[in-house]
C-alpha cells in the first residue's frame, strides 16, 4: 500500500465534488427490522424478535450510488424497478438525496428488489428477499442501452454493478462496454456468476474470492494461487486491472504491468461485511476518475472498506470517516 497524506486526501475530496459517475446495475431497497430476543417461539425452535425499530436504505447498485454521493460525487443510476410501493419508496429515497432518477425504468412485470434484514441485539438473524431474477426483454434492454448512451458524454466513469437480477444480459454488458470504451471512460465492474466472462476490455474487474474460484473451477489456498488466478482472469478478459476482495483478509491486485500485491484489511473489528464490496467499487472508481493511480485508489478503497466492515448493516462511507481511518492507520 502507498502512504496517503492528509493533503493528498483533501485534494481528492475536492476533486470528488466535480465527478459524475454512471452506475448501471440492479437497484434494491434494503429494509431493516431491529429488536431484541428474550424467548424462543412455542410454535417452532426459533427466536422471537421483539421489534423496536424499522428503517429502509438504498441497496445493491443504489448503495453504490449512495456511497458516491456520500463522498461528494454526483451519481447517475441506470436500472430498473417495479411499478410498486417499494419502487416508489426507492425513488423517493434517491430524490431526497438529490439523485438524478431520469434513467431508472419501471416495469410492471417484475417487483422492485427488496432485502429485509432482521437484526436482534446487533446480530443479523435472518434475511428475506423479494425479487425477480428473470431476464429483461429486448425492448427493455434497448431502453437501458439508450439511457447509457445518453449519459456517457456527461460522466467521468462507469460502474457496472451485477447482482444477477436479470438486468445485465450478455448483450447489454457488451454494448455498454463498447460504448463506454468509444467514449474513453473508466469502466469498473463488480460481477456475479452469470455472464462472468462477458466483461472484456474493462478498466478494472473486481470479483470476490468465491466468485473467481467458481468461475475458474478451482480452490485458492495460497497467495501464489491467488496471483495465478488473477493472471488467468486478466488474460481472459483483456482488462487493465484485476482486484479480488478477500473479506476479512483484505484484497489483492494484479496491475497493468502484471505486478501482484496483497493488501490486508484496515478494519479494527469486522462486524458486518454487507455492502463492503459496494464501498470498494465506489471509492476506487471515484479515486481513479479523480486522477489517482491504481495503488492510491486501492489504498483509499481499502481504508473505506475497513470503516464499513466495522459497522453493523449497510453503511455508506463519508469523507469524515475515511479521513479518520487514514489518520488512525496511516
Amino acid at each position: 500500500m502507498v502512504a496517503i497524506t492528509s493533503e493528498t486526501l483533501a485534494s481528492y475530496f475536492n476533486k470528488f465534488k466535480d465527478k459524475k459517475i454512471l452506475i448501471l446495475g440492479d437497484l434494491m431497497l434494503d429494509r431493516y427490522l431491529e429488536g431484541s430476543v428474550s424467548r424462543i417461539s412455542p410454535e417452532a425452535p426459533v427466536p422471537v424478535v421483539e421489534l423496536t425499530n424499522e428503517f429502509t436504505r438504498l441497496g445493491g447498485a443504489a448503495n453504490v450510488a449512495y456511497n458516491l454521493h456520500s463522498l461528494g460525487a454526483q451519481p447517475i443510476p441506470v436500472g430498473i424497478i417495479g411499478k410498486d410501493i417499494a419502487g416508489s419508496e426507492l425513488i423517493q429515497l434517491m430524490q431526497s438525496l438529490t439523485f438524478k432518477t431520469d434513467y431508472i425504468l419501471q416495469d410492471a412485470s417484475r417487483p422492485t428488489a427488496v432485502k429485509t434484514r432482521i437484526i436482534a441485539d446487533n446480530q443479523h438473524v435472518v434475511r428475506a428477499d423479494w425479487e425477480s431474477k428473470a431476464a429483461i426483454n429486448d425492448q427493455t434492454a434497448n431502453k437501458i442501452i439508450s439511457a447509457v448512451k445518453d449519459c456517457l458524454p456527461k460522466v467521468d466513469a462507469v460502474i457496472i454493478e451485477d447482482y444477477n437480477k436479470g438486468l445485465l444480459s450478455k448483450t447489454v454488458i457488451e454494448e455498454v462496454i463498447k460504448l463506454s470504451n468509444q467514449h474513453k471512460k473508466i469502466i469498473t465492474v463488480d460481477p456475479k456468476f452469470n455472464n462472468f466472462f462477458s466483461y472484456k476490455s474493462v478498466t478494472l474487474f473486481k470479483p470476490n474470492r468465491k466468485e473467481i474460484e467458481s468461475a475458474l473451477g478451482l480452490r485458492i489456498n495460497s497467495d501464489r494461487e491467488l496471483g495465478k488466478a488473477c493472471e488467468r482472469m486478466k488474460e481472459r478478459l483483456q482488462c487493465k486491472y484485476v482486484l479480488i476482495t478477500l473479506g476479512e483478509q483484505g484484497m489483492c491486485l494484479l496491475s497493468s504491468d502484471d505486478e501482484f500485491f496483497k493488501i490486508p484489511t484496515k478494519a479494527r473489528k469486522v462486524h458486518d461485511v454487507s455492502g463492503a464490496g459496494d464501498t470498494v467499487i465506489s471509492t476506487l472508481t471515484l479515486a481513479l476518475a479523480s486522477g489517482a493511480d491504481v495503488r492510491e485508489a486501492i489504498t483509499l478503497a481499502n481504508y473505506a472498506a475497513g470503516v464499513v466492515c466495522g459497522e453493523v448493516g449497510v453503511i455508506p462511507i463519508t469523507p469524515e470517516k475515511l479521513s479518520h481511518a487514514v489518520e488512525s492507520f496511516g
